[in-house]
């Protein structure tokens, strides 16, 4: 099971990365952002979560029901513009370059290697649902990423 969430992840990396040449589009119809923004959102959540994962201590991993992300991970989307990102892991710099996004991608991958090694009980607290286990964060990672890339693609065939 976590190989093919793992393969998942592997995957949703390699479309951004497919993704980054367009990084200086925007179409303001579908976001405020442009696709670099998008890609560069991404990559810093994904990167700051598996680095919260990896620092966790298993033995203070507590389960706890959340209607919010149980409903959230069966529909598998997030609905768009319901909520805020936390200011740590948004870009205030509009001109985000090539590099940078290379080597945010590069750190991703190396994370998901770090992650896919870690206790089942490693966890990440999210600010609305609140803990996440190993498995749970990877179906965030997944949702997560899945919502910035449809803007990507959305934002792209309106472009063309």
């Amino acid at each position: 099971m976590i190989n093919k969430q793992i393969e998942k992840l592997q995957k949703l990396l390699s479309e951004i990365e497919a993704n980054i040449i367009y990084k200086d589009l925007e179409n303001l119809t579908v976001s405020k952002s442009t696709i670099g923004w998008q890609l560069d959102h991404s990559l810093k959540v994904f990167n700051a979560v598996c680095k919260v994962l990896a620092a966790s201590n298993p033995e203070d991993y507590k389960s706890n029901f959340n209607l919010t992300r149980w409903f959230i991970f069966l529909i598998g989307r997030f609905p768009r513009g319901k909520v805020k990102a936390p200011k740590q892991v948004v870009s205030t710099n509009s001109n985000i370059s090539e590099n940078i996004l290379r080597s945010q991608l590069e750190e991703a991958l190396i994370g998901l290697k770090i992650i896919s090694t870690l206790d089942k009980h490693a966890f990440f607290k999210h600010h609305i649902f609140g803990n996440l286990s190993k498995k749970q964060t990877f179906r965030f990672l997944e949702i997560h990423t899945n919502h910035h890339l449809d803007i990507v693609k959305e934002i792209l065939l309106i472009d063309k």
